[in-house]
């Protein structure tokens, strides 16, 4: 049966890949704990946090609340690794102010329709809805776009991965972006003339 450190580690290997693509960029990573934190820092400038128990404070680099002691649009990268769907809504709230315009922020939540689901209810796991997030991701004007299927895959003897549906894979990664909306440049005004003479 899969594992939580399985899990850890397949999207380590998927995150730190999408950080490369922005590494001089300053970026946060947020993990539910200590060890979901990459050992090792993504390259360039940032920030590791993981969440406490209790819920309202975040060690690691530093420790803190929400809000979070950075400047808004501070960070070009943000990675989010199973959120508590009670924190869900505060805590996007908070990215979108700190993620600059164009930057990029990876949240990975469980696959609520991988047949792991049961093993993880078991250890009371309770993954947020995708569905939920993307609408949340959208009102904090973050544009989603993509949600990939990771992880390993359901075999029914428990051993390596067979073959089915990605679908079923055990994790999902959603890719958004912070989109600002262009202001309306100035129009040319077309001339205005009367192509017959209006009747009196």
């Amino acid at each position: 049966m899969v594992g939580a450190l399985t899990i850890r580690d397949w999207e380590h290997k998927h995150l730190l890949e999408r950080l490369r693509s922005v590494p001089a960029q300053p970026w946060l990573w947020l993990a539910p704990s200590p060890v979901w934190l990459p050992e090792q820092a993504p390259p360039g400038r940032g920030m590791r946090l993981h969440r406490m128990p209790d819920g309202r404070e975040w060690r690691g680099d530093l420790r803190c609340g929400l809000p979070l002691p950075l400047p808004a649009e501070a960070v070009n990268a943000i990675v989010i690794q199973h959120a508590e769907p009670a924190d869900l809504a505060p805590l996007l709230a908070e990215c979108a102010r700190v993620l600059m315009p164009g930057g990029r922020l990876w949240m990975t939540v469980l696959n609520r329709y991988s047949p792991y689901r049961a093993h993880w209810q078991l250890q009371g796991a309770r993954p947020v809805s995708v569905a939920r997030t993307r609408v949340l991701l959208k009102r904090q004007g973050l544009r989603c776009h993509s949600i990939g299927h990771h992880g390993p895959l359901w075999s029914p003897s428990g051993g390596t991965a067979g073959t089915t549906l990605s679908a079923l894979r055990a994790l999902c990664v959603l890719e958004a972006e912070k989109r600002t909306e262009a202001l309306i440049g100035p129009i040319k005004a077309s001339q205005v003339g009367w192509r017959r003479p209006m009747a009196t």
